[in-house]
């Protein structure tokens, strides 16, 4: 199986705080790889240098075998066909939910026809085709959540970064988007997916990367990191059943 990112020995330091210390892992085509951790383990500044709004102290990340993404500016990434959403869900609010997608289509296309039918498409793909009227500002949680994951489809992506999708979501809610999840990886997206929820994480990854206090301390199929005494014992409390 090859892969489609090598994470090498990135460490990224702010002042005294080592954020990320060393750590290497690999995605692989079709794969979806859990990234898991406490508070303050280094999951979302992964993603901030993988996405490139962080420069990393050391190491280097090697994107489809050829791109160095710690070289690539960050307005550039997207356009190599990384996809990332946000914890933090910000739309464009005085656009309607059409428009914002469209505007994320804009960094991979350039003809109105195309952007408009890739947005409608995707809008269909979320189930938020009859809200595309609707201004962004009048979604509910749910619905943004969809929205953002819609504004990183549009730029038609090999490769999604996923942050805490499923937080704030009740138990229905987060079934249904795991099974659009699933399906969007079906059609040969690869998936890195930070979450706090756990039994989210473990009924969808193949593998799961667990970082705590910025270092990676296991990494595996989703039982074996389950039954890890290292990771119950830094992270999860417990034995999950």
């Amino acid at each position: 199986m090859e892969s489609i990112l090598e994470v090498e020995n990135i460490t990224k330091k702010f002042g005294g705080l080592v954020a990320l210390d060393k750590v290497s892992f690999k995605v692989y085509e079709n794969e979806v790889l859990g990234l898991i951790g406490p508070n303050g383990a280094g999951k979302t500044t992964l993603f901030n240098v993988i996405s490139g709004l962080y420069r990393p102290d050391e190491g280097r990340i090697i994107y489809l075998g050829r791109y160095d993404l710690t070289k690539i500016p960050p307005h550039e990434i997207p356009k190599l066909g990384i996809g990332r959403t946000f914890q933090v869900m910000r739309p464009l609010s005085n656009l309607t939910v059409i428009e914002n997608v469209m505007v994320s289509s804009f960094l991979r296309r350039s003809e109105i026809s195309d952007v408009y039918n890739i947005a409608k498409r995707i809008l269909e793909r979320v189930g938020l085709y009859e809200k595309r009227f609707l201004k962004a500002s009048l979604l509910n949680t749910v619905e943004k959540k969809r929205l953002e994951l819609a504004k990183a489809l549009a730029i038609e992506p090999r490769l999604l970064l996923l942050d805490e999708v499923a937080a704030g979501l009740n138990p229905v809610e987060t079934s249904e988007f795991l099974d659009l999840l699933k399906s969007i990886n079906r059609e040969g997206i690869s998936i890195i997916m930070v979450e706090h929820v756990m039994r989210a994480v473990m009924n969808i990854s193949d593998r799961i990367v667990v970082l705590h206090y910025g270092k990676k301390i296991a990494e595996g199929a989703p039982q074996d990191i389950a039954n890890d005494r290292n990771v119950i014992e830094a992270y999860l409390g417990g034995a999950i059943v």
